[in-house]
């Protein structure tokens, strides 16, 4: 039985215990059976020749172009028109209207990704879209013409904007609720309007949970995979099966049977996206304490 002074700690880490099993069972255990894969072939060490064999594929390159195209639109907007959004709806006063806010963007979050896209599908066909008449006024008559190659990082960054920006929003809104009532009014004695305000003051104090949200969008955005393969169907192979490293990865695997290549692909991806994570966690002083 444990005592009462024991016993907080204990429950913490029976509570923790289930997240590290799941941890271990689908994450440290999958990404060490992927390094084995990446670094042998038939069982046999052959060190970097499988990394040297998927980065001379023709379709490496330009999949890495189109996933660092879309990383680099879709982050740099989700975190300044998130920002924003917060503080914005931060600073209404009326209660209905602020929750009203919350409510209508967070709505899209609750749409899995692939009835997301389906949706954009949908909003992106000049000929069925409740916005046809800017698509063409942009001069696009056709869902090809809109799904066209340039197209693509900016469609896939609004449709994972749509879909995410709405959860982070609502983090935000949170995180600008635990600023102290005091600074905020020390702010408005000073003369601090709210633009001045909220560079000043909101928007610093938010600095860890913008890394947070740059971590973790980041994670997202380097598995880009659903939407490149449902708008491929769609229209029919103009949007193509190797857009994205993970789609590559995944012919390698499913179509070649190379699954060390595939290995080797998603090792790579794993430590781009640990380093990108690594600058925003230092960077984003997440760790520092306050």
């Amino acid at each position: 039985m444990f005592s009462l002074r024991r016993s907080p700690s204990s429950f913490a880490y029976i509570m923790v215990s289930g997240y590290v099993l799941l941890l271990l069972a689908f994450g440290v255990l999958p990404t060490l059976y992927a390094a084995f894969l990446a670094f042998t072939r038939d069982g046999t060490f052959v060190a970097f020749d499988n990394f040297q064999r998927v980065i001379a594929d023709y379709r490496f390159l330009p999949a890495v172009g189109n996933v660092a195209a879309f990383i680099a639109i879709w982050l740099t907007s989700l975190i300044v028109l998130v920002v924003i959004l917060a503080v914005i709806v931060h600073a209404i006063r009326v209660r209905w209207l602020s929750s009203a806010a919350r409510f209508v963007f967070y709505i899209p979050g609750a749409l899995a990704g692939a009835s997301s896209v389906l949706l954009w599908l949908f909003m992106l066909d000049p000929t069925v879209s409740p916005v046809s008449g800017l698509l063409r006024l942009l001069g696009f008559d056709t869902f090809v013409d809109v799904v066209g190659g340039p197209n693509l990082p900016v469609i896939f960054a609004v449709i994972a904007f749509w879909a995410g920006a709405g959860g982070w929003i609502v983090i935000m809104y949170g995180a600008l609720n635990n600023i102290s009532a005091e600074v905020m009014e020390a702010a408005r004695i000073d003369g601090a309007g709210p633009i001045a305000t909220a560079w000043h003051i909101q928007i610093p104090l938010l600095r860890k949970w913008i890394a947070y949200m740059g971590i973790m969008s980041l994670a997202a955005g380097t598995q880009l995979f659903v939407e490149p393969r449902v708008l491929s169907q769609a229209s029919k192979g103009v949007v193509g099966l190797d857009h994205s490293l993970n789609q590559v990865a995944y012919l390698y695997a499913f179509r070649q049977n190379d699954f060390n290549g595939s290995a080797a692909i998603s090792l790579l991806l794993l430590v781009v996206a640990a380093g990108l994570a690594a600058f925003f966690v230092f960077r984003g002083g997440l760790f520092e304490r306050d």
